[in-house]
């Protein structure tokens, strides 16, 4: 898969998203036809455009014959054993991100009608009964004049929305999002554990490569952005190559557009497209692969770790 210019990306939904309510009399909110438009990220001048479309309800019904949606976001919480915390008003709201402190916390603002909310709501369902870790929360917008106020301050007039914060600043947030994604989103942006060392600076990515180089390990070095698609679709593959390769090839992650420090290192190593992996072995780079095509990226490990690849 082709790589993102790092100067500018934000990743494109294509999934389907409704108003916040169907057309009524007394509420009728604007739907954006298929457009496209530039999104600048880290200032270098280069640019890619991001695809959204938008749809109404009423112009989606669940498909003839079908199975129906389940587990609505109704008046009542449908699943009680869920981890998920129902949200009234902008109080319990401001509440509950900061008794977070540092976690994850994933929002779902969803719709009473809405045919996507109720298809998205069960997989959130199930990722909290997982991710003890992530603090989920569910806003049904169209509940009540307070979810409405909660929804109007934070610019949310389609759902589903799902919006990531961590220590109450937004992260990152999609519309229309497909189930698979979310799961990736939940795995990139928490704090699960996994053998990826997270760098935060460019002081602690020197540390961790003058470790690795003392164990004669090689390094794998994940760089991104926050909101870079194809970084968070192959990062569940890093995952999962950094749990079979630990003892012998140490991982870790950047977001480069995380601060200035991240973003001096990017300019060191002569990072200008994401997601790029850099090879370093005894201090120094050996080579680097930019995309994010899982078998090229297992392939480009392999080679450096000196096994032949045919």
């Amino acid at each position: 898969m082709a790589a993102t210019p790092a100067s500018a990306f934000l990743a494109s939904s294509l999934s389907k998203i409704d108003p916040l309510s169907p057309p009524t009399p007394t509420l009728s909110l604007p739907v954006s036809s298929p457009s496209a438009s530039t999104f600048p990220c880290l200032g270098l001048g280069l640019g890619v455009r991001s695809l959204s479309r938008q749809t109404r309800i009423a112009a989606s019904p669940a498909p003839t014959g079908g199975p129906a949606a389940t587990n609505p976001p109704a008046t009542t919480t449908p699943l009680r054993d869920a981890r998920v915390r129902r949200i009234h008003s902008i109080e319990e709201f401001d509440d509950a991100l900061k008794q977070a402190l540092n976690r994850l916390v994933v929002v779902e603002y969803a719709g009473s009608k809405s045919y996507h909310s109720h298809k998205i709501y069960p997989v959130m369902v199930e990722l909290s009964r997982t991710c003890s870790d992530v603090d989920f929360l569910l806003v049904v917008g169209d509940e009540s004049d307070a979810t409405r106020a909660l929804c109007n301050r934070e610019g949310i007039d389609r759902v589903p929305h799902f919006t990531f914060y961590k220590s109450q600043e937004k992260v990152h947030e999609e519309e229309g999002i497909e189930p698979g994604q979310l799961a990736d989103d939940v795995l990139y942006y928490g704090d699960a554990e996994t053998p990826v060392k997270q760098l935060h600076s460019r002081e602690e990515a020197k540390a961790f490569i003058e470790e690795s180089r003392a164990d004669k390990r090689l390094v794998v070095l994940d760089v991104g952005l926050k909101h870079c698609g194809p970084c968070v679709k192959v990062y569940p593959t890093v995952v999962k190559l950094s749990r079979q390769m630990a003892g012998t090839v140490a991982f870790a992650r950047m977001n480069g557009d995380e601060n200035e420090s991240c973003m001096k290192f990017l300019r060191e190593m002569d990072v200008v497209e994401v997601p790029t992996f850099l090879f370093i072995r005894d201090g120094r780079i050996r080579g680097r692969y930019v995309g994010s095509g899982k078998g090229e990226l297992i392939g480009e490990i392999l080679r450096y770790q000196g096994v032949r690849v045919t």
